[in-house]
């Protein structure tokens, strides 16, 4: 007698798959070992120490390197500033020492793109302005800047939120603010996160439509409010109306999967939107930051607008760098929707489609092929820096859409791994520099968001955030041992070479011995000016477009009377370049008013050319040149 198959419904399936996954893959984390805000990381039941902070600090026998040199050097730290950089430095008993022979001694990284704490797709990110940072120190990273959304539209209502969200933080952080609607009291606010909040960056989305896609009429106010505050534009770059309509049809074939994030979004909406709000940055004559670059079709974009001599910034993230689509596509999850097979077979084919919707980010993480791409172009200098777009949620939240892959929570890990990443990716390979990896993962988003050189840098006068990597070491990455509180990573089982040993923060070792050392209320908030570097010159292009904007001909005032030319023009005078203009069909045979205009009544089919002296001399005063509604010609 056969036995009967054990039909389970959707719930059932979530629940036995949910326990084998946490039981086999995520047996411990030290998220678990996170206190509740407000406590300190290192107390009773949390299994990590304090801070080990000192007044003094010498980082000795170290090579010392920045973007643009290195050095072997001691660096001699007091009170969370760095005041000495030299070799063979004496220093006193009171002095910490830590010896760094043999060792890189480098900028902590700064990410300039990260979501902690965010209210998105119906929950909130799973790292907090605490546990977030705390991953983000023991990976190397002592600085990030966070996005600001505003709270019903309000700008002032979203940072205060956020204020109160990162006064648990652990390490230095800034803040963009995202744009979702546009009145007079969003370009009045504007000014006010500018001059009065450090912010001095304004994002953009072109993407989710129906809660913060703005249209094109905003994006146009936006720059131009932008440029006006020497604040620096940036852009989510997808088509939101078309993928939109691309997960209708993906819904309407029944391909509700993780894939079909992926085949909605293509890379040619991000393409097609790069391009768009490149050409109107152009076209009001702004810098534009274009965040997580991930399709060889829009950094082509970007090489393209670069290499004319715009001012574009192109930021691909860690997970573009060195994932592919391939765990979007696993073919165990089709199979999980066949009702016939036993419990187990349901349970393991659930574990996988878990699996994949970890995966599912905007813009989407590319085919093979894409992600050596942007390696390239990051070596080369299209792309110009690396972000995480660190916007993690738990295995449970990305259940959310585990049959709708448009109700799966956007985001992965990667505040943790990205130092790790981009030197086992890029400087292993020898695709780039030691001193090109300072500048791509501190030194240029320091530069870019005009915090250089207190940040992103080892001078005298910086800000002691100081990382000691180890380049012969090794680091793997785990759920296991990661401290992020997610219980998923999407890096999981990549080993590569270097390892951050020792992160410094303000002055204090906040990551020593694979232990980390942090207490919440320790990080404190960095104000960022406007008009950095890559507004150099905006003014100047400006006088060069009115310049270039002067009619063909003089304007003046004129109360005289108006004669037309109706005929079409196909050539005219530009700055006295062509000395004549040519008409065809040009009215010949003049007759005359009584108020002494002149008025054409006889036809010609040949064209008729003339000097534009005349014009001025005995033609009407006026003449209205149909090409153009603005090109009319006053003597």
């Amino acid at each position: 007698m056969a036995l009967p198959i054990f039909k389970p419904d959707l719930l059932h399936l979530f629940s036995i798959s949910l326990f084998l996954f946490t039981s086999v893959s995520i047996s411990h984390s030290h998220s678990n070992d996170f206190c509740e805000a407000g406590a300190l990381y290192g107390a009773a039941g949390c299994g990590i120490s304090p801070p080990l902070s000192s007044a003094k600090l010498l980082i000795k026998g170290g090579t010392v390197v920045n973007a643009h040199h290195q050095e072997v050097a001691d660096v001699y730290v007091e009170d969370g500033v760095i005041v000495t950089v030299r070799p063979n430095l004496k220093v006193g008993d009171d002095v910490q020492v830590l010896d760094a022979t043999g060792k890189l001694v480098m900028p902590g990284g700064i990410d300039p793109h990260t979501h902690l704490a965010m209210e998105f797709m119906g929950t909130e990110t799973i790292d907090d302005f605490f546990s977030g940072q705390a991953a983000a120190l023991a990976g190397g990273t002592t600085m990030h800047i966070d996005f600001v959304i505003p709270v019903n539209g309000s700008l002032t209502a979203g940072i205060e939120a956020y204020e109160r969200k990162a006064q648990k933080s652990c390490m230095d952080y800034g803040f963009h603010m995202a744009i979702t609607k546009w009145d007079e009291d969003v370009s009045r606010d504007m000014e006010i996160m500018v001059k009065e909040k450090g912010i001095n960056s304004f994002k953009f989305f072109l993407a989710y439509k129906g809660s913060l896609m703005i249209s094109d009429e905003l994006l146009l106010d936006g720059l131009k409010r932008c440029k006006s505050l020497g604040a620096l534009a940036m852009v989510h770059a997808e088509n939101g109306d078309a993928v939109f309509e691309g997960q209708n049809r993906m819904i309407e074939l029944g391909i509700t999967g993780p894939e079909g994030h992926a085949l909605s979004r293509p890379p040619v909406l991000e393409a097609e939107a790069t391009a768009r709000a490149i050409r109107l940055a152009s076209f009001v004559n702004t810098p534009l930051y274009v965040v997580h670059v991930m399709s060889i079709d829009a950094m082509e974009e970007i090489a393209k607008a670069r290499k004319s001599g715009q001012k574009v910034v192109g930021e691909p993230v860690v997970s573009g760098l060195v994932l592919d689509d391939s765990k979007l596509w696993d073919p165990d999850f089709s199979i999980a929707s066949k009702q016939e097979l036993a419990l187990y077979i349901y349970c393991c084919c659930f574990f996988f489609c878990i699996f994949a919707i970890l995966y599912v980010m905007s813009p989407p993480i590319r085919a093979l092929g894409h992600a050596k791409a942007l390696q390239a172009a990051l070596s080369t200098g299209i792309l110009q820096l690396v972000g995480t777009d660190h916007c993690a949620f738990n295995s449970t939240q990305k259940a959310f859409g585990i049959d709708d892959f448009r109700k799966i929570p956007n985001g992965v890990n990667g505040i943790e791994e990205r130092m790790h990443l981009v030197w086992d990716t890029m400087v292993e390979t020898g695709q780039m520099s030691v001193t090109d990896y300072v500048r791509v993962t501190s030194t240029e988003c320091a530069r870019i968001f005009n915090i250089y050189p207190r940040k992103g840098a080892i001078l005298a006068g910086s800000d002691a955030d100081i990382i000691i990597f180890n380049p012969n070491s090794s680091v793997g990455i785990s759920a296991r041992s990661h401290h992020s509180r997610t219980d998923t990573n999407v890096y999981e089982g990549r080993r590569g070479k270097g390892k951050v040993e020792v992160t410094i923060a303000g002055g204090r070792v906040v990551w020593i011995n694979d232990e980390l050392k942090v207490s919440p209320g320790s990080g404190k908030y960095v104000e960022m000016p406007p008009f950095n570097y890559l507004f150099s010159g905006v003014d100047k292009a400006d006088d060069s477009y009115l310049a270039s904007l002067n009619a063909p001909v003089k304007r003046s005032k004129s109360t005289r009377c108006r004669g037309e030319v109706n005929g079409l023009v196909s050539q005219v005078s530009q700055a006295g370049i062509v000395p004549e203009i040519t008409l065809h069909h040009l009215p010949l045979g003049p007759s005359f008013r009584e108020d002494g205009c002149v008025r054409r009544t006889a036809w010609t089919s040949a064209p008729f050319r003339f000097p534009l002296s005349e014009l001025r001399n005995g033609l009407p005063p006026i003449i209205a040149l149909s090409c153009h509604p603005e090109m009319v010609l006053w003597t």
